[in-house]
């Protein structure tokens, strides 16, 4: 391949670069992955209503996302360890969503600390929690997100446990790690000696940067790990949200909705944004794609917080499908971290570009010349989402 020309090509060159490990924590669902792949299935089956002869020369993908104007209706959603995909792998993440105008997600469970991200990145951030059972420590963590100018919290909502992701017990990195595992997984990093100098040497330190307060004596991922997988508080109720009003002065969206009810409650409480998300596939398998799903949460919100939403989005043509179903905007996840992973910052920024030339010929081939005027109208109902929709049946 002499040049990658879309999210799909991405992937191949991340699985040729990434050790397998890394490549299967990114790729991998929870338990069978059929959610993971029904979030991409479920994009691919709707379909757009084509229009010609229209004026559309003059086009535009600008937007706005909770408030502040971007250059398409994208961000880059929090990835876990991204910063195993490429040496500092967060902020020349951070750095390609600058250049395209639209935000970047930190996750808590990066290796860039958010200080190193705001240092390195002039462009719009937010920053993602999940409720710890440390309340002070998530404190901290909302203090210095604060601190560093960010704006917007995304609160994940759908880690009240952790879903088993068996590609990762295969490749020893969860459940037992005895010595064979041990010795595979050091066979693997060793068979990827490009990987292991770039990343693993000169992109040290390979730790959680925001976390390291927390466990200050970690001086590796593994040591880490047992701190994370004692912080899911499976004890959180939407009362608890209280606790994190107070501790977040500026807008939250809760990432992890996925049914219509609690959409409404989220509305019903003032929260700026929802996420339609079932956490890429990764936690509980067999719920909805969110695609699926996205139509009735919009209507129970009713426009009362803004709706964005993640999973499986491979392209700017899906972009357009969210919109026309009712979202805001969209968190693309696996799509950056294969970019990133492939070509560190210039494929997150070439990407991003495809995207937004994916939108523009989308629009003009559907009539839109505004990001406002696409809407159900241009979406043709089909047996992959009109069962669970039959409201879009025109």
């Amino acid at each position: 391949m002499l040049v990658p020309a879309n999210a799909d090509d991405y992937r191949q060159l991340a699985k040729k670069r990434l050790p397998k490990q890394f490549f299967d924590y990114l790729e991998g669902g929870s338990y069978n992955e059929h959610t993971a792949q029904a979030n991409i299935t479920a994009f691919n089956n709707v379909q757009l209503r084509q229009r010609v002869l229209q004026d559309v020369s003059k086009r535009s993908s600008a937007h706005q996302l909770l408030g502040k104007p971007v250059a398409m209706p994208i961000a880059l959603g929090p990835v876990g360890l991204a910063g195993l995909f490429a040496r500092r792998g967060e902020v020349q993440a951070a750095r390609a969503a600058s250049a395209a105008g639209i935000p970047f997600c930190e996750s808590t469970v990066s290796l860039c600390s958010i200080e190193e991200v705001a240092a390195a990145s002039k462009g719009e951030l937010w920053f993602q929690l999940y409720m710890l059972k440390d309340r002070g420590y998530a404190k901290e963590l909302l203090e210095r997100a604060h601190t560093c100018g960010i704006e917007v919290l995304v609160f994940t909502v759908d880690l009240a446990v952790l879903g088993a992701r068996y590609r990762d017990t295969r490749n020893g990195i969860a459940g037992a790690q005895g010595f064979r595992a041990g010795l595979a997984r050091a066979r693997d990093l060793l068979s990827h000696p490009r990987w292991l100098v770039n990343v693993a040497i000169k992109g040290k330190p390979l730790v959680f940067g925001n976390l390291q307060a927390a466990v200050p004596n970690a001086k590796s991922l593994p040591a880490f790990k047992h701190w994370v997988d004692q912080q899911f508080d499976d004890s959180v109720t939407w009362q608890d949200l209280e606790w994190v009003r107070q501790h977040w002065p500026g807008k939250i969206m809760l990432k992890g909705i996925l049914d219509a009810s609690d959409a409404s409650i989220a509305a019903d409480m003032g929260f700026s944004a929802i996420a339609v998300s079932n956490h890429g596939g990764r936690q509980l398998d067999s719920v909805p794609a969110t695609i699926h799903a996205l139509p009735a949460i919009v209507d129970a919100v009713a426009g009362r917080c803004e709706v964005l939403v993640d999973g499986g989005i491979r392209s700017g043509l899906d972009v357009v499908k969210a919109l026309a179903l009712g979202a805001n905007g969209c968190l693309l996840g696996r799509a950056w971290a294969y970019a990133l992973a492939a070509q560190g910052e210039q494929g997150v920024t070439n990407l991003m570009a495809t995207f937004k030339a994916e939108i523009d010929v989308a629009q003009a081939l559907t009539g839109c010349t505004t990001i406002a005027q696409i809407n159900r109208d241009i979406v043709i109902a089909n047996n992959g989402w009109s069962e669970t929709t039959k409201k879009f049946s025109k």
